[in-house]
């Protein structure tokens, strides 16, 4: 199984999808299904993608399918993040979320290194170039976390 497509929020979409698009080497677009929403698309372009709707929009469960509500706008931190998968390397990532204004960091995790990028300063992703993508499929198992936290299997 693989992560297809991840939904997060901005408080500016537009720009957050471009700049995940170019830190994912692919493109972003506009998601007209649900309106200023936008999408961001990984340079494989097999699917992989980032949607970003604005932070006044919530889905619900509609009737009949996923419906869309506008509410009053929540731009505060979360617990969720994401860890992605970048072309680019460790300093140009670090260059690209500094462009932006935004905490960009190397970060050591344990059993792989990434840069943290917080978008708006408030949602937190993990960047991993090449290398550290390598580390990461090779440290993050099942076996290896159990080993790492002593954890029965």
């Amino acid at each position: 199984m693989a992560l297809l497509h991840l939904s997060i929020s901005a408080d500016r979409p537009e720009e957050v999808a471009r700049f995940l698009a170019e830190v994912m080497g692919g493109e972003s677009l506009p998601f007209p299904p649900f309106p200023d929403c936008w999408i961001a698309f990984t340079e494989r372009d097999d699917g992989t993608a980032i949607e970003v709707y604005p932070t006044t929009h919530v889905l619900t469960a509609g009737p009949e399918q996923i419906a869309c509500e506008v509410r009053d706008r929540d731009s505060g931190p979360s617990f969720v993040h994401a860890a992605i998968a970048s072309p680019h390397d460790r300093a140009r990532l670090l260059e690209m979320g500094a462009a932006q204004g935004w905490t960009a960091r190397l970060c050591n995790r344990g059993p792989f290194e990434c840069v943290e990028i917080w978008l708006e300063n408030r949602l937190l992703v993990e960047v991993l170039d090449p290398g550290m993508q390598a580390d990461y499929r090779s440290g993050m198992t099942a076996a290896n976390w159990a080993a790492m936290f002593g954890l029965p299997r």
